[in-house]
């Protein structure tokens, strides 16, 4: 994969804007999936929003459904390459 180079971080990103982003590039409504993972949509919306912590737990469960790693929830704005060297 030499021929491919990092992807740079171009805006900030918080947790409910990585969900939202997750979930509306996939066509899913709040709706849709508080149904998949039996999170309901009211704190759907609040995770959205950023009104609330979302938690490893909960992380877990959105992204089972979300088909995404946890950690592209909880650390959207972490840089591999600059952590992993410090």
């Amino acid at each position: 994969m030499k021929e491919f180079s990092p992807a740079k971080r171009h805006i900030e990103v918080s947790v409910g804007e990585s969900v939202r982003i997750l979930r509306e590039f996939q066509e899913l409504s709040q709706n849709d999936l508080a149904d998949t993972c039996g999170i309901s949509q009211s704190t759907i919306s609040v995770i959205d929003n950023d009104r609330v912590s979302l938690g490893v737990e909960r992380a877990k469960t959105l992204a089972r459904a979300l088909k995404c790693h946890p950690a592209v929830l909880l650390f959207p704005g972490w840089d591999v390459e600059v952590e992993s060297a410090a």
